[in-house]
């Protein structure tokens, strides 16, 4: 996420931070490389200019060019107006009504990930103790109403539909009435879309919002397109009251212009982001979280809550039991690497940590960890309880029903001794009983 964004200016502040003092014409200097970083990133040119301006107007004060650590200071300017830019602390969310169900409208162009965001922000609601129902509304692509009701039962919940209807309004207003009679917490309405912006387009979402008279109307939008994003925004805005977006595919090479210009031109702050295809590929926004990925100072927060929503804590539980007893196995191994997936992409889990920096073009190679599995798999209960019983036939077969070599099996064994080694020391510390494969 904004790799190629975070990279360069990471460079700039590098430069800033090897100073020992700073002059003004130092501060101007390293301005004038931030507002070429962020113009390339195709954020807004008007934006990029405030922007700048209100981080000169501090940066270049006696009191932070005579400081211990000038440089450090710029940077910490730039991270609060970065903040700022992107819209400070999120103002209050969706609002559940206590005598019917809260409605979300979703707009936007055809292929910015409308469908699957409805799917996403159902599964959010439902993680949240919230009983969702979806609306299918887009009439105009045939494949709309199948993707979303394929979506729906993956995440488990009700869709509403009517294959023969050719009318959205009226199949909006249906929904609506089944939401409230079935005292549904949310309804979600999938509205359709068009290649571009038209006034076909508009006038079928303005009436479909009439009759819903949404909670919330969330416009999704592409997040690699940079200004057409914002663009298609204001076109959106001029005829709907837009209350926030949804920025998808951000797990993608985005050039952050989208990120840091929307808030500054609609006014209307960003809600989701949307990382990957699956239904769990969405991040609540928020702008201090983001302004720090985009700095290289991680994102702790998004992390654990990611561990808190996605992972097993009892599976946790049982490991440290098992650990104390000295009984940690390649099923163990097995199991906390599948957890670890649950976290998303390892190269994304990395870049939440503050301190650890990936160069842009760096990528984490999944594919061990699917070749780890595979072999883990291969094995039989025995083996994968007792390694030790591993012999070279045994080692053959696995390589052979896992699709590696004997070599890869190898390594795998080598690595979970490893591994065993250092669950001997962290057993060792609690004053437990010695470790040893068994």
């Amino acid at each position: 996420m904004f790799e190629s964004l975070s990279e360069r200016l990471h460079g700039v502040f590098q430069k800033l931070a090897g100073r020992g003092r700073l002059s003004e014409q130092d501060v101007k200097d390293a301005l004038r490389e931030i507002r070429r970083v962020l113009l390339e990133a195709d954020v807004n040119l008007d934006v990029a200019r405030d922007f700048l301006k209100a981080v000169e107007a501090r940066a270049v004060g006696a009191d932070i060019l005579q400081s211990v650590t000038p440089g450090h200071q710029v940077v910490k300017i730039v991270y609060e107006e970065l903040v700022k830019l992107l819209g400070g602390p999120a103002p209050a969310g969706l609002q559940f009504p206590s005598n019917r169900a809260a409605v979300l409208l979703l707009a936007g162009l055809q292929g910015s990930g409308k469908t699957t965001t409805a799917a996403k922000l159902a599964k959010h609601w439902k993680g949240r103790g919230k009983r969702v129902l979806l609306a299918a509304l887009d009439l105009q692509r045939p494949a709309a109403i199948d993707q979303l009701e394929v979506l729906a039962k993956s995440v488990g919940v009700p869709i509403h539909i009517d294959r023969e209807s050719k009318d959205p309004v009226a199949l909006a207003k249906a929904a609506r009435q089944r939401a409230d009679r079935e005292g549904f917490d949310l309804l979600i309405a999938d509205t359709a879309g068009r290649l571009h912006v038209d006034e076909g387009l508009m006038d079928e979402v303005a009436s479909v919002h009439r009759v819903l008279e949404p909670t919330e109307t969330y416009l999704v939008l592409d997040g690699m397109t940079g200004q057409d994003a914002v663009q298609i925004a204001q076109a959106f805005t001029g005829r709907l009251p837009v209350s926030g977006y949804v920025l998808t595919k951000m797990d993608g090479d985005a050039r952050g212009g989208a990120a840091l210009s929307l808030r500054a031109v609609t006014g209307a702050p960003i809600r989701f982001m949307g990382i990957g295809e699956k239904v769990d590929g969405l991040e609540p926004f928020h702008a201090d979280r983001l302004a720090s990925r985009i700095l290289g100072m991680g994102d702790v927060l998004t992390l654990v809550e990611r561990a808190q929503e996605r992972l097993d804590f009892k599976k946790a539980a049982d490991l440290e039991k098992k650990l104390r007893k000295d009984r940690f196995t390649l099923e163990d191994f097995l199991q906390q690497l599948q957890e670890m997936k649950k976290l998303g992409p390892l190269e994304e889990i990395v870049k939440m940590l503050p301190g650890v920096r990936l160069p842009a073009d760096a990528r984490v190679d999944e594919r061990e960890m699917k070749r780890t599995e595979a072999i883990i798999l291969s094995m039989t209960r025995l083996e994968r309880e007792r390694p030790n019983v591993i012999d070279g036939s045994r080692r053959r077969r696995i390589a052979s029903g896992s699709g590696t070599t004997v070599q890869d099996v190898n390594r795998l064994l080598r690595q979970f001794e490893q591994a065993q080694q250092m669950m001997k020391r962290f057993g060792g510390a609690r004053g437990k009983f010695p470790m040893g494969i068994r």
